[in-house]
């Protein structure tokens, strides 16, 4: 019973996370998932578990994995558990939620408007190989830049 309550509490916490970042659920806060969710929780350990689920979330949505990426990586994610890893029921919660929110998370208006990047690590760029070229190019360009102003100093 207690197995299944806490899988039931992390599928909730998993759902509020998309409601809120995804879906623009502005209803949803962190202190109502911990309330409702997780009252028996200290804040300290919910707000690492909270912000471990949402990250993981990020990034299975920002690569808009399918199940074989989902599976790789939820693997190499159990197998880190001691060093920000998650455990096997946090992975099975993690891929019953993308099985089900995959197709909402893609279509929603805040993951195609790069919503939130202040708070990213990454900007995801698409370009067609020209672009590409064009882009390294410039890049190469600029380092040349760099490379004469260091060696004249």
């Amino acid at each position: 019973m207690a197995d299944a309550e806490a899988a039931k509490s992390l599928s909730g916490l998993l759902n509020g996370i998309a409601q809120k970042v995804y879906y623009n659920n502005s209803e949803i806060t962190e202190q109502l998932l911990k309330r409702e969710l997780f009252p028996e929780l200290p804040q300290d350990a919910f707000t690492a578990l909270h912000d471990k689920m949402r990250g993981l979330i990020k990034s299975i949505a920002t690569a808009d994995m399918d199940h074989a990426q989902l599976e790789a990586f939820l693997t190499a994610q159990t197998r880190k558990q001691g060093s920000g890893g998650v455990n096997a029921e946090q992975a099975a919660a993690l891929s019953r939620f993308w099985k089900s929110q995959r197709v909402r998370v893609r279509e929603s208006p805040s993951r195609s408007c790069g919503h939130d990047i202040s708070d990213s690590e990454f900007v995801c760029l698409e370009f067609d190989e020209a672009r590409v070229n064009q882009m390294l190019k410039k890049m190469a360009d600029i380092q040349e830049s760099i490379d004469r102003i260091v060696h004249r100093t």
